[in-house]
């Protein structure tokens, strides 16, 4: 049989309030973390594409093998949903027939510093060679 003289106890309050600071301490730190692996997320997503972007432009040269002229070019390019300004900056690399090639990307309309920056060198083809295997 039950001990009738002993007392029924709940929590305090005071225990009640230790709890729930607890609680609330982890819960803050979970919200906080999360948060944090989305915005890195974001970025890294925003990086990649840039990436892409700025190597599309050095392909572009390399694939019309047009010998690009000193100077900045700019432009915007359509990619993941998004807007993407690029420079292109091309100047004399110091080696005869070869020039550099620097692609900046940044989000369309950003005033911030460019998310990549992609240098690449295009080499000019000797006159008079062609490409290809012949036949």
């Amino acid at each position: 049989a039950p001990n009738p003289t002993r007392r029924e106890r709940g929590f305090t309050l005071l225990e009640v309030l230790v709890a729930l600071t607890i609680v609330a301490v982890a819960l803050g730190a979970i919200i906080k973390t999360t948060g944090d692996a989305a915005r890195n997320t974001a970025h890294l997503r925003d990086k990649t594409f840039a990436q892409w972007v700025a190597l599309n432009r050095l392909a572009e040269l390399q694939v019309t093998r047009e010998w690009p002229a000193t100077g900045t070019r700019a432009g915007t390019e359509e990619l993941g949903n998004a807007s993407w300004d690029w420079t292109r900056i091309v100047m004399e690399s110091g080696q005869p027939g070869v020039r550099r090639v620097e692609v900046e990307v940044r989000p369309a309309d950003s005033k911030d510093d460019p998310l990549v920056s992609v240098v690449g060198f295009i080499v000019q083809q000797p006159q008079g060679q062609t490409t290809g295997t012949g036949g």
